[in-house]
């Protein structure tokens, strides 16, 4: 049956690989790398859950879940399985996630609908990034302002000293709390950003900057006033959210949140997780909130995270020492779509008898007795290699999210006090897990995406008594350039490789395992490693995904020229366009990359002209006064869009339908031709939705295509680009409409006679 995908013990349901191919083809197999996989979140209650994929785009959180119809359908489940969703999803809603799902059969049997609703959600080219929840969070600190501010001061100073990034000033309202910060910002000597959220905090700071660090511009950024450029800016925390992309995020070296305790805000964790200062102070007058939990939490989890050099360098985390282990399993015929490997062709490679015998002889051979955690690819994955250790007298077990909470339980206790020795673990991730004892990880499970591979770095990067380092083992597995999963080394673009080294460290690690080298000796840890994993090995980084960051996809290409989207596609099949880089992705497919110098050769060569937002506005007029017609559709749109435009160049989708019904239906009612027979429009009983996605399926794409329009990230709207917008003068969009009037006489008269 197709709506039984997702077999116990697989590696993951045909569902989720269809809905990363479908998101491929839709933003590119680039974009597919922001797509968090099985993202863990806790829901109101305080249970682990997982989000099928999570993604982050323009300060929205996206959460969305895809399976069978047997997995969530009300007729199909029992009511208690169907609550728990609904508590799931409330829960995510509650938290400000936007939650969207699909289902397996309108995945395989409506797949561009499905991919025209990922646009309409998302966004046709949204700008993503990368969930950075998994990483460590800020050092910090709680510094009572004391009756003299000088120790406050100093104890700021030692803080910063000690590599701490974040802190807390309380006191009572009045004790100084704006004197003391000001004057840490003015001995600290960094670019400052003050944010409050009255304008009397605001200017109130501003006065006290302007006494006490005179040689500092200082400027407001509020309503009425935006003074971007000055060293010093005082801020409402409103106009700095609305205006985050006038920035960028390493603009400030100190910020200053006045009372804080409003720091749950949305706007305050939007404006908290944008900026990478080096050093964040709070002030409150309250440092704990009414459900008993520290604000300096709150802040700590909000800011902008740290990375695991940067935690590891301030002694949050071990440093970490690598050993690569080349296996016989061949994965370059393995297919990919973006940041997934197919499960099926994953499968069928990774369950061979040597692979995981060779699991088991590494942790004889090299690390006997030390506590393992060893990532496995799947359940039954898992449950094979347990089996394996168990056979040479290893204390073992395999855990998973699909065991039952309190079977769980047990083994992860077990691990922790000493009677398991092996943990082979499959979704533990989700779990929120970790163990400081765990002095040695086991990469078996090949992976596609920087977020996981990190997630499962840092369940053994915790420190713990008398561990010096966590040790990983890389199972590199044959595969080509384009499908090479994630390893240490290529995570960390360090081509050079010696069994044992350090990857990440402090700096002074790194010098003394090289001076002990440069004397002759060896560092302690080589001492336990044989001579035939000790050589030399030059790893080869390429990577497609960094390969692209600089290119221009296919999909792009089509909005920089004045040419539509199938001519592109006919010149590429005709051999007159080449692309610079191609990515294979999935059946015989691939996506194309170009460098801009490409893209302006061609242009000058097939006469194009490319759009910018200098020309944005006449190559519209242009397009306007051209316009080609397959259908009546372009001239109604801008009509319509024209109509009921707002001040800013938006339109509701709902006045442009009403607008397309209306227009259509007066033509029939004076017994008019409406359109061709093939058209929506020339039946009866359709519907305000099916007009909907007539019009963002044609006329609508074109105008998008050439940017001249888009759909808000707000869905109920349509605007005009900026460049567009703030150009057209009146009589212009006059001009417009009259050029539409011409233009549908022409089209009914010439077609029609009529």
């Amino acid at each position: 049956m197709t709506d039984k995908i997702k077999q116990k013990g697989s590696l993951a349901s045909v569902a989720e690989d269809l809905f990363v191919e479908l998101f491929c083809d839709t933003f590119g197999p680039d974009q597919a790398q922001y797509l968090f996989l099985q993202y863990p979140v806790t829901d109101i209650y305080g249970h682990r859950r997982s989000i099928d994929f999570a993604l982050e785009s323009e300060n929205l959180k996206l959460a969305i879940e895809i399976d069978g119809e047997t997995y969530h359908n009300p007729n199909k489940v029992s009511s208690n399985k169907y609550y728990d969703d609904l508590t799931k999803q409330n829960s995510l809603i509650y938290q400000n996630w936007k939650v969207y799902r699909w289902v397996y059969n309108q995945l395989k049997h409506h797949p561009e609908k499905v991919k025209d609703e990922l646009r309409i959600f998302v966004g046709e080219m949204p700008t993503f990034q990368m969930l950075e929840d998994y990483l460590p969070k800020q050092k910090g600190k709680l510094i009572e302002l004391r009756e003299h501010q000088q120790a406050a001061l100093a104890s700021l100073q030692t803080m910063r000293d000690q590599g701490e990034s974040i802190a807390l000033l309380y006191h009572a309202t009045g004790t100084g709390k704006t004197v003391t910060a000001v004057s840490d910002a003015k001995r600290l000597g960094k670019r400052t950003l003050f944010l409050a959220h009255t304008k009397e905090l605001i200017s109130q700071a501003q006065d006290t900057f302007n006494n006490l660090w005179d040689k500092a511009e200082t400027g407001l950024y509020v309503a009425e006033q935006k003074d971007e450029n000055a060293y010093v800016v005082c801020s409402s925390i409103q106009s700095i959210s609305r205006n985050l992309e006038q920035f960028n995020p390493d603009d400030f070296g100190y910020v200053i949140i006045d009372e804080c305790h409003h720091g749950a805000a949305e706007t305050y964790r939007k404006v908290l997780s944008y900026f990478k200062p080096e050093f964040t102070l709070g002030l409150t007058a309250t440092p704990d909130r009414a459900d008993g939990e520290s604000i300096l939490e709150d802040f700590k989890n909000v800011a902008h995270k740290l990375d695991l050099q940067q935690a590891v360098e301030l002694g949050e985390l071990v440093p970490i020492r690598c050993i690569r282990v080349r296996t016989n399993v061949d994965l370059s015929t393995v297919r990919i779509n973006g940041v997934k490997y197919y499960s099926q062709d994953l499968e069928s490679k990774l369950f061979v008898p040597e692979r995981n015998k060779l699991l088991a002889e590494t942790y004889l051979k090299y690390v006997k007795d030390k506590k393992t955690v060893v990532f496995c690819a799947s359940v039954r994955h898992a449950n094979e290699i347990a089996e394996l250790f168990k056979q040479q007298g290893v204390k073992c077990e395999d855990v998973s999210g699909s065991m039952k909470s309190a079977e769980r339980s047990r083994i992860l206790e077990q691990y922790e006090n000493g009677a398991i020795q092996v943990l082979c673990a499959c979704d533990l991730l989700n779990e929120g897990w970790d163990s400081p004892k765990t002095e040695v990880l086991f990469m078996a499970r090949p992976t596609l995406s920087k977020t996981l591979y990190v997630q499962q770095l840092g369940r053994g990067m915790r420190k713990s008594e008398g561990k010096e380092y966590l040790l990983v083992f890389d199972f590199i597995d044959n595969a080509s350039m384009f499908n090479m999963p994630y390893s240490l080394h290529r995570m960390f673009n360090l081509k050079d490789y010696k069994a044992g080294e350090y990857v990440i460290a402090a700096q002074k690690q790194f010098e003394l395992d090289r001076d002990l080298i440069a004397r002759g000796e060896k560092p302690s840890v080589f001492l336990d490693f044989p001579v035939d994993v000790a050589d030399y090995e030059l790893i080869d980084l390429f990577n497609w995904q960094d390969e692209v960051k600089g290119m221009i996809s296919q999909l792009e290409f089509v909005r920089m020229v004045d040419v539509q989207t199938e001519t592109i596609e006919r010149y590429l099949r005709e051999g007159k366009i080449t692309a610079d880089l191609e990515v294979p992705f999935g059946d015989k497919r691939t996506f194309k990359y170009f460098k801009e110098a490409t893209i302006e050769s061609y242009a000058k060569q097939y006469g194009w002209e490319l759009i910018n937002p200098a020309n944005m506005k006449d190559k519209f007029m242009d397009m306007v006064r051209t316009m080609d017609m397959s259908f009546s559709y372009k001239p109604v749109l801008l009509k319509a869009m024209l109509e009921h435009v707002d001040d800013k160049g938006r339109v509701l989708v709902e006045d442009i339908v009403d607008y397309f019904m209306d227009f259509y239906s007066a033509r029939k009612d004076k017994g008019l031709v409406v359109e061709k027979k093939s058209s929506l429009y020339s039946k009866d009983g359709y519907t305000r939705r099916d007009v909907e996605r007539n019009i963002f399926m044609n006329p609508f794409k074109r105008f998008e295509d050439m940017r001249f329009m888009s759909r808000c990230r707000d869905i109920e709207y349509v605007e005009f680009s900026r460049h567009v917008w703030k150009r057209l003068t009146g009589e212009e969009k006059k001009r417009i409409v009259g050029r539409c009037d011409e233009r549908l006489e022409e089209y009914f008269e010439k077609r029609f006679n009529c």
